[in-house]
């Protein structure tokens, strides 16, 4: 080998995934966002093992109490036990959450690559009819889903994430529109692969990091309607609670009993802000421009 190559070093190559978690480690909120997140679902999905009383299960003697050494977190206006029903509630609002953004994801991915990929006027009238259903008040859509539908947790997903779709769409058509005109989807083209394949095997896969990085910004907002649903009456029934039906609640009589207000409102926003968090960090670190540090 001639000397002067012998002391020159080759870089390691690395993936956009592995450089951006790299870059996400790095980041103190998101990486706290992303503890926080893990100790909620963790609590939430163990609910039935660490929670101290059933979610239905009333004090009828005592009725409403303060934090004590019995109810660490009080109870509630029928005497049951607020970290109890926190912790039942985070279960109910974290699965509405996902599955939802899930249903959104899932519409949002087909539709906007479908429309990014066959181009033309399919991606025009496409197109124009997400901004026909953008111009529709999203909430106002949901409650006549759920109205129509009937009151259940299954139709709630549905209605949720029949609506947050739109912007995924977008986002995804946006991707396709520079992914297909990139070398590995024209050679695939070349060779007779289907457009259907395309957009499963190789546009899809590539898109990865915005549909990753808007899915953990979607399920805060999905967790919010969810709340507002639920303020309505039109979200999760009793006895099942969700935060936003304890926020709801304790708003009642938050002037005679304020814990009942104050901890699930609380511990809804953190974990809203932890999602915020992520989402930001994400953002950050999968940016494909960022430059390696």
């Amino acid at each position: 080998m001639n000397k002067k190559y012998e002391n020159i070093s080759l870089e390691k190559g690395t993936s956009l995934f592995k450089d951006g978690l790299r870059r996400l480690r790095k980041n103190k909120l998101a990486m706290f966002g992303l503890v926080v997140l893990l100790i909620i679902a963790t609590l939430s999905i163990l609910a039935p093992v660490i929670a101290p009383y059933s979610y239905e299960e009333q004090d009828l003697i005592y009725g409403p109490q303060a934090p004590n050494k019995e109810h660490i977190l009080g109870t509630d206006d029928l005497g049951r036990d607020l970290f109890t029903r926190i912790l039942f509630g985070g279960r109910i609002s974290l699965m509405v959450g996902l599955l939802a953004t899930g249903v959104s994801l899932l519409i949002g991915v087909l539709y906007g690559s479908s429309a990014g990929v066959f181009g033309g006027r399919t991606d025009n009238i496409m197109m124009r009819i997400v901004d026909i259903i953008y111009s529709l008040p999203f909430m106002f859509f949901v409650i006549i889903l759920m109205v129509i539908a009937g009151r259940n947790i299954f139709n709630l997903f549905i209605a949720l994430g029949a609506v947050q779709w739109l912007t995924m769409s977008r986002i995804i058509r946006g991707q396709v529109l520079s992914l297909k005109e990139k070398e590995f989807v024209l050679a695939a083209r070349s060779i007779g692969v289907s457009k259907r394949a395309i957009i499963l095997r190789h546009i899809i896969p590539n898109a990865m990091g915005p549909m990753i990085i808007y899915s953990t910004l979607t399920i805060p907002t999905v967790i919010l309607e969810e709340s507002f649903l639920s303020f309505l009456g039109l979200g999760v029934q009793p006895p099942m609670s969700s935060w936003g039906l304890l926020i709801t609640d304790g708003a009642q009589v938050m002037e005679i009993y304020p814990w009942m207000v104050i901890f699930p409102a609380s511990i809804l926003a953190l974990t809203l802000l932890s999602l915020n968090f992520l989402g930001d960090g994400l953002r950050d670190a999968l940016d494909p421009k960022a430059k390696k540090d």
